[in-house]
């Protein structure tokens, strides 16, 4: 797993490694030679900086181009300099590099024709707001310079907490960030580098590690290696009961769709569970059952074409089922919402909740979910996290006086997910997004694998049977919920490349998870 630190930590961890006793001039020293070193230089490269300490990196990169007789020129929006970044600056102006003074002049035009690179040190992880006046006409220059763009540990104009443009969202019409070829992150990588934006500006990018250990505990991004090591080997000497007994509880007359890319045999049990059930209202179980194929369906309750309750139903299911996902295109009628709270009283295997089911839980009281007998994993996206949280469920976590909107939660998306788990016993919160976070309130995970060909109906659908069915055979629920989570975004970049993003479909993304899990 990689480490992702907030800006905050990152800011107490550079304060305590310099504490220590390492000099800042060093650490900025070493950044520059990390990015030095992460690209091969033609030149002649503009190295555009601001007056912070990312300019200062700016600076020692300068030195470094210089030595090794790299053309290079200084773009210098200010003439403010911090302590450390005026001592490499002053050996710049001994070597003789060439520099521009914007400030001078306050106009950008043209300044990077003949260029090969741009290196952006205008502004740095702590920058918050938009960029004004002579920096945001320098950010539009170089974004329609043709040149190589290289950002050094985060793209100017972009929040590092958060990944938005501006730090606000919806994102101003006005603001503007650096679109990097390639973004070189310092000491470690910031949830910016994951988050909002982040995936529309950054084309590649690289961490370089510089000797500062993190002051606060980090969150994690989870790879490819980390999905692999948590999917357990296939026996010889196994059986179906030795992966999982999961079943998908929901469809109605007007949503059968959902519950039926939920429970194809390709989510499900191509993700490894040993069986995989539908448990749908009965006036939809004609048409579930043409698509079910491997797996069962499990005729539940009908009340006007949506689910019905039965207790006896439901402790049926709940004794053949250890998990049991509940809530895809289940509407939000009585008969649902009485099923929730049965499941909440009296099932002790493990509940996802998703899509209807949120809605549901959202108008159940916190001190009720906190006694909820099964391990519960929740599955929201922006709006309904929202819901959870200007419902019952959100007056378990403190520090929220008004009901937090959409545009509050995507500027804060791992500290409110993160408090929202932790006000739970035995929970698990997965907020989906450009990069999905997955936390239980102690540990906290990131993927960003996953597409914007994914933003179609029936994407949450797939991922509620892939989490069904890792959660069946992996003992972690939450490494389980990250495992699923990167596996879907994996397979939806797989069929991103085969059919576009337009075109794309989430029965592609489904149909591409075989392929994924043998890949891993």
């Amino acid at each position: 797993m990689i480490r992702v630190l907030s800006v905050e930590n990152m800011r107490k961890s550079d304060a305590a490694a310099i504490a220590a006793g390492t000099p800042g001039r060093e650490l900025m020293g070493r950044a520059a030679g990390a990015v030095f070193d992460a690209y091969r230089w033609k030149g002649p490269a503009a190295i555009v900086c601001g007056s912070g300490n990312n300019a200062g990196d700016g600076y020692a990169l300068a030195l470094l181009l210089h030595e090794a007789g790299i053309f290079c020129t200084l773009v210098r929006l200010s003439e403010k300099l911090s302590q450390d970044g005026r001592l490499f600056y002053e050996k710049c102006a001994a070597a003789g590099v060439p520099e521009i003074r914007l400030w001078e002049s306050g106009r950008a035009g043209g300044i990077f024709k003949g260029c090969s690179e741009i290196v952006d040190c205008i502004f740095g992880t702590g920058f918050k707001g938009a960029a004004r006046g002579l920096a945001a006409e320098v950010i539009k220059e170089i974004n329609s310079s043709g040149c190589f763009v290289i950002s050094v540990d985060i793209n100017s104009g972009l929040n590092g907490d958060n990944g938005l443009i501006g730090g606000t969202y919806p994102q101003m019409e006005d603001a503007v960030c650096v679109r990097s070829d390639l973004t070189v992150s310092i000491g470690d990588y910031k949830p910016g580098h994951f988050l909002g934006s982040a995936k529309d500006v950054i084309g590649s990018r690289i961490n370089c590690d510089i000797g500062i250990e993190p002051a606060d505990p980090p969150a994690f991004l989870f790879t490819d290696e980390d999905a692999s090591a948590v999917i357990p080997p296939r026996l010889n000497l196994s059986n179906k009961g030795t992966y999982g007994y999961c079943a998908l509880l929901g469809g109605s007359s007007r949503y059968s769709g959902a519950v039926r890319l939920a429970a194809l045999s390709q989510t499900a049990l191509r993700s490894g569970a040993g069986v995989a059930a539908a448990a749908v209202p009965e006036s939809i179980v004609p048409l579930v059952s043409q698509s079910v194929l491997e797996s069962t369906v499990f005729p539940m309750p009908d009340e006007g074409g949506e689910l019905g309750f039965s207790p006896d139903a439901l402790a049926e299911l709940a004794g053949r089922y250890g998990v049991i996902a509940f809530g895809m295109g289940s509407g939000t009628g009585e008969g649902a919402g009485a099923s929730l709270e049965w499941l909440l009283e009296n099932y002790c295997g493990r509940l996802i909740v998703d899509a209807d089911g949120l809605t549901l839980l959202s108008r159940i009281p916190a001190e009720r979910i906190r006694q909820a007998r099964p391990e519960l994993l929740l599955t929201p996206h922006v709006k309904e996290f929202s819901r959870l949280l200007s419902g019952g469920p959100g007056k378990a976590l403190s520090g929220i006086d008004a009901e937090p909107s959409v545009s509050y939660i995507t500027e804060h998306p791992i500290d409110l997910a993160r408090g929202f788990a932790a006000a739970y016993p035995r929970m698990t919160l997965l907020l989906k997004g450009p990069s999905t976070v997955i936390t239980d309130g102690m540990r906290t995970y990131l993927t960003d694998a996953g597409c914007a060909g994914m933003a179609t109906a029936g994407s949450g659908d797939v991922l509620s049977g892939v989490l069904a069915a890792l959660v069946s055979y992996v003992d972690d629920l939450t490494l389980a919920a990250a495992a699923g989570a990167h596996i879907n975004g994996r397979a939806g970049e797989l069929a991103q490349r085969r059919f576009g993003a337009v075109s794309m479909t989430s029965g592609d993304t489904l149909a591409a998870l075989p392929e994924v899990f043998k890949a891993l």
